[in-house]
């Protein structure tokens, strides 16, 4: 184990730890609280934040939580975004990824070790997956190139077929489940090098065995009550997470 001392985690619903709620049912947990108490484990004066709100295109990420992370100082940091971007009409990867390189470097630059993602396979759950694909493929690929350059880690969660299994995402079929959220810290914590609950790996059950009509009933539902909502929120300009602030917004011991 390096021996990670801080850890400050970036990004949008992801990251902020979408839908995992805490066992108190106060908010969000999610894979960064999960790593960070790991990591906390054998470091009793580690300290961690988490800047990342849900609905943030990668531009007020870089904006709104960049500047806050690298005053912060810390000695790890974990950057996700630019998936929203990939979701809106207009999305053009090339300045983007231009866009992600710098911010990389402006991260590595710090001294800080910088943890990345190649995002998993939604496109076969979400509309539009045809659009979505390539739009994915040059994120990810994008995501690769620029890790190797920085000497950023780089979570591959794209080759994780597991994450094929609706039993790892929530019920708005965007967001992870708990055990989606597990899974990807079992993936952090290794790509860091460090050890993680076995169980966080291991396969998840096999889907639910519906029939026909409960999975008409099933997508129904999900289009009324997420689909039509999200829809809506693109058409008037509006966000998730316009009343939203960061859950951990000050580098501070884990509670």
């Amino acid at each position: 184990m390096a021996g990670w001392t801080s850890y400050v985690a970036v990004g949008d619903s992801f990251t902020e730890g979408m839908d995992d709620p805490r066992p108190d049912g106060k908010g969000y947990r999610g894979w960064a609280d999960l790593v960070a108490g790991c990591l906390a484990a054998d470091q009793p004066d580690f300290r961690y934040a988490n800047l990342a709100v849900r609905g943030r295109l990668f531009d007020n990420i870089v904006a709104e939580q960049v500047p806050l992370a690298t005053a912060m100082k810390p000695d790890l940091i974990s950057f996700a975004g630019g998936g929203n971007d990939a979701l809106r009409r207009g999305f053009d990867p090339e300045p983007l990824v231009a866009r992600f390189d710098k911010t990389i470097e402006r991260l590595r630059a710090t001294g800080a070790d910088v943890i990345l993602f190649r995002w998993a396979d939604l496109t076969g759950r979400m509309p539009g997956g045809k659009i979505l694909r390539p739009r994915v493929d040059a994120l990810n690929t994008a995501i690769d190139s620029i890790g190797a350059k920085h000497g950023a880690h780089v979570v591959n969660l794209w080759d994780d077929t597991e994450f094929a299994n609706p039993r790892l995402w929530g019920i708005d079929r965007l967001h992870l489940s708990p055990a989606g959220h597990r899974r990807v810290a079992g993936h952090v914590l290794t790509a860091l090098g460090v050890t993680c609950d076995a169980a966080w790996l291991a396969a998840p059950p096999p889907p639910e065995d519906l029939s026909w009509m409960s999975r008409k009933a099933a997508d129904a539902r999900w289009a009324t009550q997420h689909l039509a909502p999200w829809v809506k929120r693109r058409l008037t300009g509006k966000s998730s997470g316009d009343m939203v602030t960061a859950k951990r917004p000050e580098l501070a011991p884990l509670d």
